[in-house]
């Protein structure tokens, strides 16, 4: 058989591609233009200089020139100063001793320390690496074995003691239950395990020429054995974290040395979109980025805490981190592979920003369209705000890339990849400008233990533009020609490669060619418009482009378009003097030209600098179904051949005519799909339609299509997510797919189909759609008041269709105001140049969690907007009562849940902006805090009010005929189902109610259910009526005699005993007063009273005899076998027995406290004794108070519990004791007892159990919470 040919010449030029935009050819022709003497920032995830390409550009400067993690994730509060070292150490914030290096200098001799928690800091998939190493190397390596010789023990008493023994004595029996809880607690903890990460201590010193940071990754104070690093912007070190994590981190140092910066990367996203822009293989020439001579600025928005997620603080700070920078050198590009969707276009604060940066720095900047396609109108924000400045890039595939990055088993033609987001943004503005690669083989952070990888998106398309932009302005810089970002932006527009068989709204003018761009550039330097950018204003609502969505057979429509020149601007002519004299002489005459029949727009426009009024007339009427595009082009009739000077976009949305029939069939068709295949339909349902069903199949069996499928409503002030499915199917001659998806009546829909683009080979396939709908007559929400009884809602249906309402409620959301409210100035890295002072806002909330469950804070006002939002900051941290941080959350709350124990915890919000009033009016800002039901509640349904009321026949489900009206009545929550303890003003309980029988229906048509609460029932107890019938004199002496017992366990010394004394004196044979004055010398709850095993106890034997006798006038006084006998009983049929009961638990809790203050006392004299015999009658004694005690609780009471690590620690029963201290730890943590814990894991030789715990306390028990 002879071998099949191998072809030895891989395809690398297909890895990173550089052929189709013409890269490789022009660098060829100019190698001097290869992004020398350029900056590009990236405002991404973060940097690696360490990564393979980002050392050095072309001619061996250092690449990555500054690094800036804008988050704060990586800030570490340093304020704290320390200036005696003893010993050669100081003490960090952890408590650990660190050890000072005699080779550093420190003139000022003062050290600044503070702590960073590095998992704050790992990418998720890093965190997850570390844990397993971690998990394998000190925990199994320790609890495995500790947990065999557990169990051996276990197994030796059972064999030796247990089978020779049936009846075990006291001692044994003990001891029986001693060896069985150490097995118990290890499977506990390790039931429990949670790594929350390492604490390093940070030292920050100044060595009189620039600030010096060492990180102690040994957690042990052997700072020499840690990274020790200067600013980056001066020394340009970097180091990896520690050699298990290959993260590379750098500093940087702010308000004087009071925040240490420590940068990371929070994904490797960042440093593959570098590599793409400006890598440099100086041996492998193919790997290089697209300009390899460009400097790289690190500026990293994406924040680790959100999972990479970026935030106004991030892209605000970037910003200005950019206007900064400009005063010692020229940034020329930003490339941000970042975005969200806004609800709205034109508005924000942070977009705002990234226009002053284009407009008044000169900066071009590049940004990636979105991976939400291939629905229209689906490009984020950025590119969509309210200045259209930036170029926005869609991805390309070329066939190159299939074969060789892809390994595709065929070439595929070129096109937009399927899930390229497409414009245009909701006004109407082309979103998309051009089209680039979007994907690429190309280095990743060293964390990732990759060399290179292979990613896809958008996110890889803007850094091939925006590295084409630094070439293009690297040769401009050479050949001494003027430019603007408005001028590169124009030239890349009217150069442009349009692609025949890509849409218009994925590709923009079309793809990238540089050598074209570069000729517009140098040929076109000085015509008038070149710092000029054209503002387009459309229709009532401003728009920057036309975008039109008509109803069939509409009238033609007259839009209003004002279009007025804007000039850039220079951040260092404060003065604008080179501004107005090009104000006052630009005049242009244009010729405007559109090649649709349908639009009819004037001619000519003279445009100087002022506002220019323009009418255009649309006749859609005409136009057959589907999506329109066209423009109107302005040439300037000086020099037509450099193309247009500006475009109006206009995009029109066509619906087809079909109506759904009596089954709800819309339309039926077939299709012959290849790779990029996209069908489109634009439908207007009926008001009464509320979903829709898509349904595909193919009769070829041979063949397996993937299509991606995307439906979606585009409504006022909502994102394109708001109303959409997308979902990836598979579709065989077996299996054919159903895609279900919700419908709002009224408003134009689209369904897209399209086959995925490396699904290679044609499909024939047969589709239908179909319209179904309920609709309730409450709209998108039914609101229920618990004070207004059975509410209704009317169902209207678009054709006979089966009605089952389900109604059922998931959470509960109470609503808290703030504790505290705290308005301030930030620093310096907060001042937007020159000296706009950005405040912020921190509230604190406080709020108690009854049972384990799942949490969300909700903060409505600014939830679910970003980058349309009109404040920069929406940051919360939930921190336990410990200050242990437990969760970060942002803008979109969908995103951020967290499981809570039972406790009391604090939510602390940061709100910034540069307007002080704006903040002073959140300032009691009510938050909700969404909170996951143990079990959903349903809510009955009923055809009539009247069965409602009477909780008569339930509604079961009825067919819902087209045109006729069915009420439907939802019965209240009965009171029994609702947690009465923790009801505030405004509780309300949430969920979704469906009224559709259909299956499909009711995955895709639900609406959201809001239950109002009202107060619990006010029921008068017994208690009351008692009291009602006492004489006021009585309730004075009681409430006089509650108050000074309440006092006694406040007081201490000399006033406790005189208050003491007082009370026994006016109410004499009081047990209560008793019980508060042991209370008072000897807490019960309080931590620092527990056992300790490393110290001597620290009282006297007077101290402990005082108590004893003060505990045995209680027990003396209690007549515990008739108190017995009374707690035995079953039934108590008296008159008065709820009294009488009141009476015996209050006995029986008083018997229990001087037991305990007894027992504890006892545990002290042991370890006060010297003779053997004073031990062994004390430990007597102390076996008959424990019996006594058992009698009427169990050591977890949390009466009795701290006497029990007492009694554990005094036998030194280890296992018990640390069961015990669990115990409290859940209830509540302490930092004692989490010590405690650590002696008792140290008597029993489990090592790694103190070193897990050791380490873990500073991360739980913090001295301040952490900065935002």
């Amino acid at each position: 058989m002879a071998d099949a040919p191998i072809d030895c010449e891989f395809p690398v030029w297909g890895l990173l591609p550089k052929k189709e935009t013409g890269v490789v050819s022009f660098l060829n022709k100019n190698p001097l233009y290869d992004g020398r003497d350029t900056v590009i920032a990236i405002f991404d995830s973060g940097v690696d200089p360490a990564a393979s390409g980002l050392q050095v550009t072309t001619t061996g400067e250092t690449k990555v020139i500054e690094r800036f993690d804008c988050s704060g994730c990586g800030d570490v509060d340093t304020s704290t100063v320390i200036r005696k070292v003893v010993d050669g150490c100081i003490t960090g914030l952890t408590g650990r001793k660190l050890k000072i290096l005699e080779s550093w200098k420190n003139p000022s001799g003062e050290w600044r320390v503070g702590v960073l928690y590095p998992f704050s800091l790992y990418p998720s998939k890093l965190k997850e690496r570390i844990q397993e190493h971690r998990k394998e190397h000190l925990w199994d390596v320790g609890h495995k074995p500790a947990y065999a010789e557990s169990n051996k023990q276990l197994q030796d008493f059972e064999s030796d003691v247990v089978s020779k023994n049936p009846t075990l004595s006291p001692e044994d029996k003990l001891l029986k239950e001693e060896l069985e809880t150490r097995v118990e607690v290890l499977q506990a903890v390790e039931k429990k395990y949670s790594d929350l990460g390492p604490t390093y201590d940070c030292v920050l010193f100044h060595d009189g020429t620039s600030w010096r940071a060492c990180i102690d990754t040994s957690e042990s104070g052997d700072l020499a054995s840690g990274p020790c690093l200067g600013e980056y912007s001066i020394t340009h070190e970097h180091s990896h974290l520690t050699e298990l994590d290959e993260m590379t981190v750098s500093i940087n140092v702010h308000d004087e040395g009071r925040t240490l910066e420590v940068v990371a990367m929070c994904s490797t996203h960042g440093t593959h979109v570098a590599a793409i822009a400006a890598g440099y293989f100086p041996d492998e020439p193919d790997k290089n980025g697209v300009a390899p001579g460009a400097k790289i600025i690190s500026l990293t928005i994406g924040d680790s805490r959100l999972v990479s997620m970026e935030t106004g603080t991030a892209l605000v700070r970037a910003c200005i981190k950019v206007m900064e920078l400009s005063k010692k050198m020229k940034i020329d590009v930003i490339n941000m592979s970042y975005g969200e969707h806004a609800h709205w276009c034109n508005t924000g604060r942070v977009g705002d920003i990234i226009c002053e940066v284009v407009n008044r720095y000169g900066v071009s900047w590049v940004v990636s369209a979105g991976n939400h396609g291939p629905a229209l109108c689906t490009v984020g924000a950025p590119p969509d705000i309210a200045q259209p400045v930036l170029i926005g890039v869609g991805a390309y595939v070329s066939p190159d890339m299939t074969s060789a990055a892809y390994s595709m088993r065929a070439r595929v033609a070129g096109g937009a990849f399927s899930w390229s987001s497409r414009g245009p943004c909701a006004d109407g503005a082309p979103g998309v400008t051009t089209c680039a690669p979007g994907g690429a083989v190309a280095s990743v952070a060293r964390f990732t233990l990759k060399n290179s990888q292979l990613m896809n998106g958008t996110s890889m398309a803007a850094p091939h533009v925006a590295g084409i932009v630094a070439a293009l302005i690297s040769g401009l810089k050479a050949k001494e020609l003027p430019y603007s970002p408005y001028s590169i932006k124009r030239a890349i527009e009217n150069s442009a490669t349009f692609l025949n068989s890509v849409e218009p709204w994925a590709q923009g003018c079309g793809l990238i060619n540089i050598e074209k761009t570069f000729d517009h550039l140098t040929t076109y330097h000085a015509e008038p418009e070149r710092d000029v950018t054209i503002s387009v204003q459309c229709g009532p609502h401003n728009g920057k482009g036309i975008l039109l969505r008509p109803k069939l057979n509409d009238v033609p429509k007259d839009i209003g378009i004002t279009i007025q020149p804007q000039f850039l601007q220079s951040h260092l002519d404060m003065e604008n003097k080179t501004l107005i004299p090009r104000q006052i002489d630009f005049a242009m005459n244009l010729a405007l030209s559109c090649n649709a029949e349908w639009v009819s727009a004037p001619a000519f426009l003279s445009l100087a600098n002022t506002p220019r009024p323009v009418s255009v007339r649309i006749q859609t009427a005409s136009l057959p179904s589907g999506p329109h595009f066209t423009s109107i082009d302005a040439y300037d009739t000086n020099c037509i051949e450099k193309g247009p000077v500006f475009r109006i976009p206009i995009t029109v949305l066509q619906a087809e005519s079909a109506q759904p029939d009596s089954k709800g069939l819309l339309l039926s068709a077939s299709a012959v799909y290849a790779p990029h295949t996209i069908k489109r339909h634009f439908i207007i349902p009926p008001l009464e339609a509320t979903w829709g069903v898509l349904k595909l199949t193919t009769k070829d069996k041979e063949q397996t299509g993937r299509f991606l499928i995307h439906t979606m409503q585009l409504l006022p002030h909502e994102s394109c997510r708001a109303h959409e499915t997308q979902k990836m199917i598979s579709v065989t001659a077996e299996a054919p797919a159903v895609h279900p998806f919700a419908v709002v009546g009224g408003v134009t829909l689209e369904v897209v189909i399209a086959k995925y683009w490396a699904n290679i080979g044609s499909l024939e396939t047969e589709y239908t759609i179909e319209l179904h709908g309920l609709k309730p007559s409450c709209g998108p929400k039914l609101r229920l008041l618990a004070s207004e009884g059975p509410r209704g809602t009317s169902l209207t249906s678009l054709r006979m269709q089966d009605a089952q309402p389900n109604a059922t409620l998931k959470y509960s959301e109470p609503v808290i105001r703030p504790s505290e409210s705290k308005l301030s100035p930030l620093t310096s890295r907060d001042i937007v140049p020159p000296s706009r002072q950005i405040y912020q806002l921190i509230n604190t909330y406080n709020f108690h969690i009854a049972k384990a469950t799942e949490v969300s804070p909700i903060v409505s006002p600014l939830c679910d907007m970003l980058y349309e939002s009109e404040f920069e900051a929406q940051m919360w941290m939930l921190y336990n009562s410990c200050k242990q941080l437990m969760f970060v959350g942002d803008a979109y709350p969908s995103k951020y849940s967290v499981k809570l124990e039972k406790g009391d915890y604090v939510l602390r919000l940061n709100i910034r902006h540069e307007n002080r009033a704006l903040l002073d009016k959140l300032q009691e800002l009510p938050v909700a805090i969404q909170q996951r039901l143990p079990q959903p509640i349903s809510l009955d349904a009923y055809c009539t009010r009247a069965q409602a009321l009477t909780s008569g026949k339930k509604f079961s489900s009825a067919a819902v005929p087209s045109g006729s009206i069915l009420p439907v009545y939802f019965a209240p929550v009965p009171s029994d189902k609702i947690s009465r303890s923790n009801l505030t003003i405004g509780h309300t309980l949430t969920g979704t109610v469906t009224f559709a029988k259909d299956e499909l229906g009711r995955k895709v048509d639900s609406y959201e259910l809001q239950y109002v609460v009202c107060e619990p029932p006010k029921r008068t107890t017994n208690n009351n009526r008692d009291k009602e019938k006492t004489k006021p004199g009585e309730d004075y002496m009681e409430a006089s005699k509650e108050f000074m017992t309440n006092w006694l366990t406040k007081l201490e010394g000399d006033k406790l005993e005189q208050v003491y004394e007082e009370v026994l004196e006016k109410f004499p044979g009081y047990l209560g007063a008793h019980i508060a004055y042991l209370h008072g010398i000897d807490s019960p709850t309080d931590p620092k009273k527990l056992p300790n095993a490393d110290e001597e106890t620290d009282v006297t034997t007077a101290w402990c005899e005082q108590l004893i006798t003060t505990a045995d006038k209680v027990i003396k006084q209690i007549d515990q076998e008739k108190l017995l006998a009374y707690l035995g009983m079953k039934n108590d049929t008296r008159s008065d027995a709820t009294k009488i009961k009141q009476e015996h638990e209050k006995q029986r809790g008083y018997l229990i406290d001087a037991l305990c203050r007894k027992g504890t006392a006892l545990c002290r004299l042991k370890a006060l004794a010297q003779s053997p015999a004073a031990k062994d009658k004390l430990l007597a004694q102390l076996t008959a108070n424990m019996a006594d005690l058992l009698k009427f609780t169990d050591l977890t009471d949390a009466k009795a519990i701290h006497y029990g690590v007492w009694h554990c620690f005094t036998l030194k029963h280890w296992g018990r004791a640390i069961k015990l201290l669990s115990k409290i730890q859940e209830d509540r943590p302490s930092r004692e007892v989490e010590e405690r814990l650590v002696q008792a894991y140290q008597q029993l030789g489990w090592d790694y159990l103190v070193k897990y715990t050791q380490l873990s306390i500073p991360i739980k028990y913090p001295s301040s919470y952490r900065p935002f």
